[in-house]
């Protein structure tokens, strides 16, 4: 069982002494993890564990707000039990990794924002400048075919993909990734090894 949750930090960069090579790192924060259930295949179908961060101040007498970052990682043959504590000597000996967050959302965009199209001419009495232009089609189908990119919603859903550990700090609870990683700052992040 390889994984751990984190939260953003913010980026900054690694200087090798050596060679003076620059590298730029996203510092994520890997608090201790709380098992707070352990799924069975003889009971739920699949192996797979339940973890809990960042624990709330004040969450009443409902247990299930205890904490305010909770995700599943499936087991692969490894034993754990509930109330176990996990922590960020998971990650000793992984290189590669799984990143998964929640991208920044920017609302209802337009297309040049949101697919990257090309803007309309802005002179010689042009009306067409961020218009998606012509979607439609004629006779057959008739129809506009699913897919086809329009204005709406922009960011805001999950990202996963891979990247690679450059250092640990485990005084700090800190681990250096390298490049960016999805989400804003403070937001909440899932790493799983890459095998």
């Amino acid at each position: 069982m390889k994984g751990v949750l984190a939260q953003k930090i913010g980026m900054t960069r690694v200087i090798n002494q050596e060679t003076g090579k620059v590298t730029p790192v996203t510092l994520l924060l890997v608090p201790k993890c709380s098992v707070l259930q352990v799924k069975t295949p003889e009971v739920d179908g699949y192996s797979a564990a339940v973890l809990g961060a960042f624990e709330r101040k004040n969450y009443g007498k409902n247990e299930n707000k205890k904490y305010k970052f909770i995700q599943e990682l499936s087991l692969e043959g490894e034993e754990v039990k509930k109330g176990e504590t996990l922590s960020i000597d998971f990650l000793d000996g992984v290189t590669n990794i799984k990143l998964t967050g929640t991208s920044k959302g920017r609302g209802f965009s337009g297309v040049v924002k949101r697919w990257n199209f090309s803007r309309g001419p802005e002179t010689h009495g042009s009306g067409h400048h961020r218009q998606p232009g012509s979607s439609g089609m004629c006779a057959k189908p008739g129809r506009i075919l699913k897919g086809k990119k329009f204005p709406g919603q922009y960011g805001n859903v999950p990202v996963t993909f891979r990247s690679a550990i450059v250092e640990i700090d485990k005084e700090n609870n800190l681990v250096a990734v390298r490049g960016g990683v999805p989400g804003a700052k403070n937001s909440y992040i899932f790493i799983r090894a890459n095998s």
